[in-house]
């Protein structure tokens, strides 16, 4: 149940105020949009004065937000950018008093989609079936997506600008001179209602790079290779990039961890960075710039997006939006030695 503190937090007015309107006292003057707007926060978290005794702290479900996960703890110490968003999420909870849950991974083969509903909102991170998704959604339809990138426009939605920074970054290589550019990455997935992982090479990156190079006629270099988003990935496709009759001058890595594995292959075939080839990456995590040479790479805030999702679930909760909304969060491109200067064109 929803406590006068949590009530007064989210209506931007004191404990003090709220146990007032609450009660009915006819000695309190206050504007009267405040006393509605307390009123009707009130009523959408099924706070009763009678069941809320001085003392009771206890947070509700209603003041509850579920969220469903792609990865276990264990792999997101390996994973800082899915780690940035729930810490986000958490943060932003915190401060308006909401309490957050695992409901469950997205990969167990068994789920309580029933308890769903009696949360106050459910944020999902990462990707599931349509199918699954549009079943959550019925459940409980207060559903935030985080980092999901289908077409589907009924459900809110948070998203990096990822597949513009692509294009971004190619037209940064090409004035630089290079057209033999390649692109390194993992597979899109997505989960379905039994937990079985679907993968498919239709990436968001891979994507914007395949129509930017047709588009500016250079299908014929074009050349993407697909695995797992992990350094030993990086580091096999790396080596096969470089086994090619004529390598690229410049790849574009879709993670900073899969780049890693590709410095590796690239020192490995005794090449230099970025002389030999320059390397562009994604996620710009801490080790990025004390790599050798000091990696290029796009700086998104995945902190920022947890944050963002809690206040759309803030909205939903209090019933001040009903039409879906999809946010595209902007990142930053961070220049260092890894992209080289220019060289001459060779078209």
């Amino acid at each position: 149940m929803a406590s006068i503190r949590d009530i007064a937090k989210i209506a931007g007015v004191s404990a003090a105020s709220v146990s007032r309107i609450l009660n009915e006292d006819p000695t309190f003057s206050i504007n009267e949009q405040t006393r509605i707007r307390v009123i009707e926060i009130a009523n959408q978290l099924n706070y009763s004065v009678d069941k809320n005794k001085r003392g009771s702290r206890s947070l509700g479900d209603e003041m509850t937000i579920a969220l469903i996960v792609r990865h276990q703890e264990e792999a997101e110490l390996d994973d800082p950018y899915f780690r940035k968003i729930r810490g986000g999420i958490e943060k932003e909870a915190a401060k308006w008093r909401f309490r957050t849950i695992r409901a469950f991974h997205m990969r167990d083969a068994h789920k309580e989609w029933k308890e769903l509903a009696k949360y106050g909102a459910v944020i999902m991170i990462s990707e599931m079936t349509i199918e699954a998704t549009k079943k959550i959604a019925t459940i409980n339809p207060n559903l935030i997506l985080v980092d999901n990138y289908s077409n589907s426009e009924e459900f809110d939605c948070i998203q990096t600008d990822f597949q513009q920074k692509t294009v971004e970054v190619l037209e940064v290589l090409y004035k630089k001179g290079h057209r033999n550019i390649a692109f390194i990455g993992g597979y899109s997935s997505q989960v379905a209602e039994n937990g079985e992982v679907h993968k498919n090479k239709e990436e968001i990156r891979a994507e914007s790079y395949l129509k930017w190079m047709k588009l500016n006629g250079l299908q014929h270099y074009a050349k993407t290779y697909q695995g797992n988003w992990k350094p030993e990935d990086g580091l096999r496709l790396g080596k096969e990039l470089l086994a090619q009759p004529s390598p690229p001058t410049a790849v574009i890595v879709a993670s900073d961890p899969m780049a890693v594995g590709v410095y590796k292959a690239i020192n490995e075939a005794n090449k230099k960075i970025p002389d030999d080839i320059a390397v562009v990456s994604f996620d710009d995590i801490e080790m990025a710039q004390f790599m050798t040479p000091s990696l290029s790479s796009i700086k998104a805030n995945p902190e920022e997006m947890g944050r963002l999702a809690v206040r759309l679930a803030k909205e939903r909760m209090l019933k001040e939006r009903t039409m879906p909304i999809r946010v595209i969060c902007r990142s930053e491109l961070v220049l260092r030695d890894s992209i080289g200067q220019d060289i001459p064109v060779s078209n």
